[in-house]
């Protein structure tokens, strides 16, 4: 996968924003632009020495073989020096080690000396008419290639290409003081008018460029975090592995776009705006170590809202089980513990999750600890805590959210006062997915799936899978998805201590961890380095979508 670098950070003062406040902030490109840039003045010099020596070669072969007329030694000398000056600069530019700053300054004078050149020839080797100044001068082109090749400033690219384009009026002058009848000051000025048009145009591409150079300028300074290689996309936007600037931290960045979430006006993304903010305030706040850390948050310049967080190393559920197939009773028990004591965090704090599902469960990797389970995607919740419930993003007006194989009765009908119990309805969900391998619910569309969810009365997991299934883990997962709320464990707290008395599955250890790991993970058992990282992108990720 080809690298994309993009920065995303938080807006924060910097030396660079007040050198701005005061009028001084610099409009230089960043050093690997401009290192970019001297490339493409070597590539302008190597060409501009090329088309010397067909002239040349022209000039000395071809035409004395057509039976042509010779051309002048002056010319010759031109063309030469062309060659000469040409050679020089290449050489000066690659291998000097002159700053790129310092090696792009140069580009204006190699165009003054090019359009030099060229004007001794119209001007000097011939004497010029109202005929030989009618054809469009070199000089256009060479004014028009440096504009788009050499990063200057306005003012600098405007004068040195006015003087480029008066080179041609004043080989005029100068002939008509060697004697010879030229074009009156007038006509000459009106038949050199391409030369000064490319001149004004040649300020635009450097206006881009200055703008280009502070903008880019501004996004070195302000950023925080450098966008590396995305690691996945889906419905509500992208996450993207990152890189801190300063402290060589390696994190997850969540992306997400306000017309993604149905926003139907300016005014409500902004609204959708405020209420991510809140909601990622306050899963920030969230301690549990099977929470996925929050480390920052922010608008991007377009709009984009975006989710600092750390990076796992592992599997999500959903991955974990197509690859290896369900687990074992003892081991799904194990991780689904560490799941509702991460719930009941956030239940106690007032949020309820609303998207509980195996791609929004990591299991990782953490220092010596394995099958370590990670809850994801916090970043869309319903808050709960001392608000009303039309505050929340999630239950804005005829907006329904969540996985259909994951959603609770009371959710897909609409009610309006869904609360954790719905995360406890998900969780039954989760675990049947685990000691199964399939969904609760098989339907040909989403919307009959959600009508089993609302009507069908669900098969025990038990009898859908040949691994043994404790009666009590069997009652456990089916409790929490009765129709009725009121008739399910009524948090995640609760359910976690439901789970911890069931004594027939508390047969993992983190010595069974560490060795199925070493069978059927074993380049995650060892030393991880940020290469190793990179080179299975399935071993890492965040918050999926």
């Amino acid at each position: 996968m080809t690298e994309q670098k993009r920065i995303i950070a938080p807006r924060q003062p910097t030396p660079s924003s007040r050198a701005r406040d005061t009028g001084r902030l610099t409009n230089r490109l960043p050093d690997d632009v401009l290192a970019e840039q001297v490339q493409r003045f070597a590539l302008f010099t190597a060409v501009g020495g090329g088309l010397w020596t067909m002239g040349l070669l022209v000039d000395t072969v071809l035409r004395p073989l057509t039976s042509g007329p010779r051309a002048p030694r002056s010319v010759l000398v031109i063309e030469v020096a062309g060659i000469a000056f040409s050679v020089f600069m290449f050489l000066y530019v690659r291998y000097c080690k002159r700053t790129a700053q310092g090696k792009v300054d140069l580009g204006l004078a190699y165009m003054l000396a090019n359009a030099a050149g060229i004007a001794l020839l119209n001007t000097w080797v011939t004497v010029p008419t109202q005929a030989t100044l009618s054809h469009l001068s070199w000089i256009t082109v060479i004014i028009l290639i440096t504009s788009m090749i050499m990063p200057s400033t306005p003012k600098k690219m405007l004068a040195a290409a006015l003087a480029a384009a008066s080179l041609d009026p004043l080989g005029v002058w100068i002939a008509h003081l060697r004697g010879f009848p030229v074009p009156s000051l007038l006509s000459t000025l009106v038949l050199c008018l391409p030369n000064y048009s490319c001149a004004v145009v040649a300020v635009v591409p450097a206006r881009f460029l200055q703008r280009m150079g502070r903008r880019l300028r501004e996004a070195e300074d302000l950023g925080s975090y450098r966008l590396i290689e995305r690691l996945g996309h889906g419905g509500m936007g992208e996450v993207w592995r990152a890189q801190h600037r300063l402290l060589a931290r390696h994190a997850a960045i969540k992306l997400i776009r306000p017309e993604l979430l149905g926003a139907g006006s300016p005014d409500e993304a902004k609204l959708m705006m405020r209420r991510f903010a809140r909601e990622a305030r306050a899963t920030a706040a969230l301690s549990s170590p099977h929470t996925i850390q929050l480390f920052d948050y922010g608008l991007t310049d377009d709009g984009t809202f975006y989710y600092v967080m750390e990076l796992l190393t592992g599997r999500d559920l959903e991955t974990l089980v197509r690859e290896f197939g369900p687990l074992p009773a003892e081991r799904a028990m194990f991780l689904l513990r560490q799941v509702c004591h991460s719930l009941a965090d956030a239940h106690a704090r007032g949020l309820v999750h609303r998207d509980i599902k195996p791609a929004n469960i990591y299991v990782c990797r953490m220092g010596l600890d394995y099958d370590f389970a990670k809850v994801l995607d916090f970043g869309l919740v319903k808050f709960r805590g001392g608000g009303v419930a039309g505050d929340s993003l999630l239950t804005a007006e005829q907006h329904t959210s969540g996985t259909p194989a994951y959603m609770a009765p009371e959710v897909i009908l609409g009610d309006t006062d869904v609360d954790r119990r719905a995360d406890v309805y998900a969780l039954g969900c989760v675990a049947y997915y685990l000691l199964t391998g399939q969904l609760v619910f098989e339907a040909d569309t989403p919307m009959k799936m959600l009508m089993h969810h609302v009507q069908s009365r669900p098969v025990p997991p038990s009898q859908r899978t040949e691994l043994r299934i404790p009666r009590e883990l069997d009652e456990l997962v089916m409790s929490c998805l009765e129709k009725d709320p009121n008739k399910r464990p009524q948090n995640a707290e609760e359910l976690f201590r439901l789970a911890c008395g069931c004594t027939a599955c508390a047969t993992w250890s983190q010595e069974a961890a560490s060795l199925w790991w070493q069978t059927h993970l074993p380049d995650l058992t060892g030393p991880l380095s940020v290469e190793d990282l990179a080179s299975d992108p399935n071993r890492e990720t965040a918050a999926m979508l």
